[in-house]
């Protein structure tokens, strides 16, 4: 498509594709929407990028990006059926994080029928010099139909000029409150029993659950805070953080897993429109081994019921077992850094419990978001071993700082040892394992 040109689009779910060639030197990018009443947005929860990843109305989702062999893309899901009546436009937009966009090669939109996986509209770079942003395409409503227009146009002052044109209040990160004492802890208790881990044979279907049902369309809620377009992505070549630097020395670090289905696993129901696996065979476990500064060390995981505890050893809690992939939010670890100076080294891996034969067929995002400070995100490189077992990112407490290392480490179980024991050789934890069900 040429720039300003316009066609129709069909409403239903349409995944939007920004994407661009990497090297040595060029700039990431990000792609956002934002939707608009009036030209405007209702308030900041109608903006959508990668630190507020998806609508109340369930009808936009920032996917996350992939990186196959030097062409990166960062995608968005948007179900036209499922934007609220009173939205009159999706405006489609990208930022670059590093330099102008005049360095970024080969960038492109196309938007794809999320079903049929054909291609609906694409429009190619945009003629970009100095910009840092562009809105490079929208959808829009014309006589109860939708359309795709493209835009490119461009901003020099990067997604915070974009966003603050539409109406999106912005902030800078908060830091963290001066330290304060700990409150007195009771010490961990003797070590407990075992952990479980699952039996070498295929454990028992779980028992079923009522679905996550989608939330329903309704006016976007007013967001509690301005939003932060801070950010950390951690890659092969700059793969560590300071938490420190980064402002987050306290509060609650939520770490969440979120992930997407590659391609159609053989026998399964096709679920349209929705952004991740919704079949009640695949289950994911987020885990984490957890060594502390006393020595114990234990993991926190759904099988067994082992989820922890937050205002106590282990201070690290997991909210839930999202046995579908359906739950917008993923997979949550919580851990306390208020408590920081109890841990000495946090490994957070995530499993296959069932559903799935290996991480080739599947791509996931960890975030790990401090309640001050920038959130640190990355994304897992393509499996190529069949691997059950991902180990994602190593916490380690240096003694004046707590320092994140991406691991995105595929690790293969050799035959009848678990996943969980698997990892724990990996890393030389030194823990017990005995067999387990949810």
């Amino acid at each position: 498509m040429s720039k300003g040109s316009n066609t129709p689009v069909p409403t239903t779910a349409l995944r939007v594709e920004l994407g661009w060639r990497s090297g040595p030197g060029v700039p990431d990018a990000d792609a956002s929407a934002l939707l608009l009443v009036g030209g405007k947005v209702r308030s900041d929860a109608d903006f959508v990028f990668y630190n507020q990843s998806a609508h109340a109305s369930g009808s936009v989702r920032h996917e996350g990006k992939r990186d196959a062999g030097g062409r990166v893309t960062d995608r968005l899901l948007v179900d036209l059926a499922r934007v609220e009546p009173a939205i009159e436009t999706v405006i489609l937009a990208a930022s670059s994080d590093g330099g102008p966009f005049g360095q970024v090669p080969d960038l492109y939109i196309e938007v794809r029928d999320a079903a049929r996986n054909t291609v609906v509209a694409r429009f190619d770079n945009p003629g970009a010099t100095v910009e840092t942003a562009f809105v490079l395409g929208e959808f829009y409503r014309r006589q109860g139909a939708w359309k795709f227009r493209a835009v490119g146009q461009g901003y020099d002052s990067g997604l915070e000029g974009l966003a603050t044109d539409y109406g999106i209040s912005v902030d800078e990160p908060q830091h963290a409150p001066p330290p304060v004492p700990p409150a007195p802890v009771t010490p961990p208790a003797p070590p407990a029993p075992p952990v479980t881990m699952p039996p070498p044979a295929p454990p028992a279907p779980p028992a079923a659950r009522p679905s996550a049902a989608a939330p329903p369309p309704s006016a976007a809620p007013p967001s509690a805070a301005p939003v932060r377009l801070t950010k950390v992505t951690l890659t092969k070549s700059a793969p560590s953080v300071s938490l420190t630097k980064q402002g987050g020395t306290s509060g609650a670090m939520r770490v969440n897993l979120n992930w997407q289905v590659r391609k159609q696993f053989s026998g399964w129901g096709r679920k349209l429109g929705r952004p991740v696996a919704m079949h009640d065979d695949l289950d994911l476990d987020l885990c984490c081994l957890y060594e502390l500064s006393d020595g114990s060390k234990g993991v926190v995981q759904a099988l067994g019921n082992a989820f922890g505890a937050l205002h106590q050893p282990p201070f690290i809690h997991l909210d839930g077992d999202d046995r579908t992939g359906a739950v917008s939010t993923g997979e949550n670890l919580t851990i306390s850094l208020d408590h920081k100076q109890y841990f000495r080294r946090i490994l957070v891996f995530v499993t296959i419990y069932e559903g799935a034969r290996s991480f080739a067929d599947l791509h996931a995002t960890v975030t790990l978001q401090p309640q001050y400070g920038a959130p640190v995100d990355f994304s897992l490189d393509e499996c190529t071993v069949p691997s059950t077992v991902c180990a994602l990112a190593l916490i380690t407490n240096t003694g004046s700082d707590l320092v994140v290392q991406r691991e995105a480490r595929y690790l293969v179980p050799d035959r009848g040892v678990s996943p969980q024991r698997t990892v724990d050789y990996a890393y030389g934890w030194g823990m017990n394992w005995t067999p387990g069900r949810k």
